[in-house]
């Protein structure tokens, strides 16, 4: 494998359910990628770390440059979870393996990614959901409580008001829906005990992989399902206007969820919306390059 002289840069976007690396040049020029599992320290930490570890040496690979120059990177990284001071310190605590390592959360390196380094908003909906603005210095965080305390509208909350509406359903307290079929199928269950049985003690990222039955109910006329999907977007809605009252130049969705959750959002809210500029691992690099221009 190859070996590179020029400084080189790793961005970090690490989430509830995967993280992703990409390797830069001094001249911005995507080398290579990579794809691990985890990387929110507020539900694993030393996952977190390793998951990290793991997109880096998988983009390493993807670039045919040497493992070795892994401990040459600058890295900018950006964590879900870090938003809490307790696990901000400890991920900086963590004895990296990169030349330097620069932490923000993953909002604010979204932020950066979408709207090319400059001023912006951005509203999040993957495994878990948070809103966030920056404007002329001032910042501005909506959500981003973590589940199951909040992250209304993520994956994550889709999932499990889908399986909390099943279990109702069964005890006749709602109408029957198409999703308990959808979850016995995702979950090779066959009955409201082995529902139970299968979900006891799971997270986030457990929950994040039912959303989408919650929209393929939907799509197919279950009112159940659709009433999930309202009632979270009558909160993301709200977190736009809340975001809009900044007067950000430019608002962008970003996440996983966001090609159904489009479809739901209304026509007012979704003309406002732009499509990043690039994603947040770019804006990962495009942290950790102003953060090594700042500190030299």
């Amino acid at each position: 494998m190859k070996s590179n002289k020029q400084q080189l840069f790793l961005g970090i976007d690490g989430g509830g359910s995967k993280c992703k690396a990409v390797i830069l040049n001094t001249s911005m020029q995507v080398l290579g990628e990579g794809t691990s599992g985890a990387a929110n320290p507020f539900h694993n930490l030393e996952r977190a770390q390793q998951s990290i570890s793991h997109a880096a040496d998988l983009a390493l690979a993807d670039a045919n440059l040497d493992v070795s120059l892994k401990s040459e990177l600058i890295a900018g990284i950006g964590l879900a979870g870090v938003n809490l001071p307790k696990y901000f310190s400890l991920m900086e605590q963590w004895q990296h393996p990169f030349k330097t390592m620069h932490l923000a959360t993953d909002l604010h390196i979204a932020c950066l990614g979408a709207h090319g380094g400059e001023d912006g908003a951005i509203m999040i909906t993957g495994t878990g959901s948070c809103g966030y603005a920056t404007v002329k210095g001032e910042s501005l965080v909506i959500g981003g409580h973590g589940f199951p305390h909040g992250d209304v509208c993520s994956g994550a909350w889709l999932g499990f008001k889908a399986v909390e509406k099943v279990l109702l359903s069964f005890d006749g307290l709602i109408n029957e829906t198409l999703l308990t079929e959808k979850l016995f199928t995702a979950l090779n269950c066959t009955d409201s005990n082995t529902l139970i049985e299968t979900i006891a003690g799971e997270g986030a990222t457990f929950y994040a992989k039912l959303a989408i039955s919650v929209f393929d109910s939907a799509d197919e006329g279950d009112e159940i399902a659709k009433a999930i999907i309202n009632e979270g977007c009558q909160y993301f809605e709200a977190v736009f206007y809340k975001l809009m009252a900044m007067k950000p130049t430019r608002l962008s969705l970003i996440g996983g969820l966001k090609p159904r959750l489009m479809e739901w959002l209304s026509s007012a809210v979704v003309e406002q919306i732009s499509e990043p500029e690039n994603p947040p691992e770019i804006g990962a690099v495009l942290f950790a390059m102003n953060e090594q221009n700042t500190n030299a």
